[in-house]
């Protein structure tokens, strides 16, 4: 029989096929419901903004698997509280927290491995769990786990409409191949991501800057879902200006770049935009902390362009991206090669170089290498670019994901309009982030969350259809 046979009930059906959406499908399937998991793309592209992730934030108490020391939940809070300034909601954040202790043991025994905590310079050893493989190799474990359970699975079949009144789903339209069919379910859990691959809604929301923007994730991201949902009552979170937002190589492809497009000199050096000045503190934070707010600050600079700056000192610090530098023997000749002005950067350079005090440099604390007297400042890891050769890469925004999305409550029902949940909608992963993350990113805790509200909204999904 069909996946797709119009004459079949699902007990679940699960909109999208990246982490949340499979951790959904697993979990209701586990439970005893039949589920039916449709995914917008090819099967080679399955699995969205899950096929760049690396790694997952996990607050324990003690060593777990591959992370080692403690990491505990008040911490791990604080850390967020930091990167979204208190645009969260605690409630659903601390749940997000708290259930990633559980995660890696459910991760592993459905097939996910993990590689030995990483040193250097991303501070994550403590913190953030890395997947054996990167994320291609744990959706291929999820998929072979669904695969195994019975997990009905249907590829390059998009969600062109939803059955929805008053918050009670019975089925979705769908196009597979050109044609057009309805398919029926008592539940639904919805977790289709973001809308960062719609260029026109991305206009939208940002005007002409955003075309200057790099999708550095999947192309299948359409928003279409979402818009759906939001267009029949369900409760919006956040903006539709606000998500993971990154500065990457300006040479990037236009869709799909993912990790390898980052570039992370940032903290190391300087940071200027088109008129070679600087617009923001480059050493605030570690950079897990803070590298996806540069997306965002490169996206309020003229042309949406910037050019991070290092010298010979700095080479060899930090993780290198796919594309070479640009490289100079002289500040101007580097300017020259970038086209910018040259006695501008060399009076930036020269004033930033006036400023730094002495200090210890160590890129692995926060040290006491800073500015005096500068506006912006730099706080640690300020030394004085005068090295040859000269390095640079030119920034450009990259959208990860967006996060305007559904509200929920803490059982991952979809919220709607008037305040009550939807009777049969639940929603996890990067449709409903917002809900957690209102602004600012932390390194792994969107595998966070997709993996706590995918776990739950299978559960709930599956004991709905129970009763």
């Amino acid at each position: 029989m069909s996946a797709l046979d119009p004459s079949r009930t699902w007990d679940v059906l699960v909109l999208g096929g990246g982490n949340a959406a499979l951790c959904a499908a697993i979990t209701a399937r586990a439970a005893g419901a039949s589920v039916l998991l449709l995914e917008a793309a090819p099967a080679h592209f399955r699995g969205g903004n899950s096929r760049h992730t690396r790694n997952m934030r996990t607050m324990h108490e003690g060593p777990l698997g591959p992370l080692t020391e403690s990491y505990p939940e008040e911490e791990y809070w604080q850390d967020l509280l930091k990167v979204t300034g208190g645009l969260t909601d605690e409630r659903l954040a601390r749940m997000t927290i708290r259930e990633t202790e559980r995660h890696v043991p459910w991760m592993i025994r459905h097939g996910v491995r993990f590689q030995a905590p990483l040193g250097g310079t991303l501070h994550l050893a403590r913190t953030n769990a890395f997947f054996l493989g990167g994320g291609k190799a744990l959706l291929n474990a999820y998929y072979a786990a669904a695969e195994a359970l019975g997990v009905g699975i249907s590829y390059e079949t998009e969600v062109v409409d939803l059955a929805l009144e008053e918050g009670r789903f019975t089925g979705a339209s769908v196009v597979k191949g050109a044609k057009r069919q309805e398919l029926r379910a008592k539940a639904v859990v919805v977790a289709a991501g973001g809308f960062e691959s719609n260029l026109a809604w991305l206009r939208e929301a940002w005007g002409p800057p955003a075309d200057n923007f790099i999708v550095r994730g999947t192309p299948y991201n359409m928003g279409v879902v979402l818009k759906l949902l939001l267009a029949k009552g369900a409760k919006a979170v956040s903006d539709a200006t606000q998500g993971h937002c990154v500065a990457i190589d300006a040479r990037s492809p236009r869709y799909d770049g993912g990790i390898v497009t980052r570039v992370d000199a940032v903290s190391l050096g300087i940071v200027v935009n088109r008129d070679a000045q600087r617009f923001y503190d480059e050493g605030e934070d570690f950079w897990p902390k803070r590298y996806a707010i540069w997306g965002r600050l490169v996206a309020g600079q003229p042309d949406q362009i910037g050019y991070s700056i290092i010298d010979a000192k700095s080479m060899g610090k930090f993780m290198p991206p796919v594309f070479p530098p640009v490289k100079a023997r002289s500040v101007a000749e580097l300017a020259t090669a970038l086209g910018l002005d040259a006695a501008a950067l060399e009076r930036t350079v020269a004033e930033f170089n006036g400023a730094v005090r002495p200090g210890t440099f160590d890129h692995t604390i926060f040290d006491d290498c800073r500015t005096e007297g500068l506006a912006p400042p730099k706080t640690h890891w300020a030394r004085r670019i005068d090295t040859p050769p000269y390095f640079a890469w030119p920034l450009r925004p990259g959208i990860t994901f967006t996060y305007l999305g559904v509200a929920i409550d803490e059982k991952a029902r979809m919220m709607l309009e008037g305040g009550k949940p939807a009777a049969n909608v639940w929603a996890a992963g990067e449709i409903m982030a917002g809900n957690v993350l209102g602004k600012g990113y932390l390194a792994g805790i969107g595998m966070a969350i997709g993996t706590t509200f995918g776990r739950i909204a299978g559960e709930e999904a599956a004991r709905h259809v129970r009763a």
